[in-house]
């Protein structure tokens, strides 16, 4: 199933985060994230100026309420980096790489025919 379909689910405490083969599959399946000591992935996204940045964050701090798994967001003017992590096993899950896939699709849909 296409990630940016799926449900984010509640992490457990205790649970496992992603490594190696498991890691490197999604990674394969979310474009241009960059992954941060196996514990983050990265993005950012460029904006023609501070509105449409600023419009964006807030269409992911819907998503991410709605998914109840939220990003670190850093603003600036024609600029958004988001990262993903799960703080709760200091690691990365599937519901990280879901929401990347989201965030992506947030973009596209929104900002990718202006730019």
């Amino acid at each position: 199933m296409e990630l940016a379909k799926k449900k984010c689910v509640p992490c457990e405490k205790g649970a496992a985060p992603l490594k190696g083969a498991s890691l490197k599959s999604f990674m394969e399946r979310v474009e241009n994230w960059n992954l941060v000591e196996e514990s983050e992935i990265e993005k950012e996204y460029r904006f023609k100026n501070f509105k449409e940045a600023l419009e964006f964050v807030n269409d992911i701090g819907r998503v991410a309420e709605e998914e109840g798994h939220h990003p670190d967001i850093f603003l600036t003017w024609g600029k958004v980096k988001l990262s993903y992590s799960t703080h709760k096993i200091k690691g990365l899950t599937e519901s990280d790489f879901i929401m990347a896939a989201k965030s992506d699709g947030c973009f596209v849909s929104r900002f990718r025919k202006r730019i």
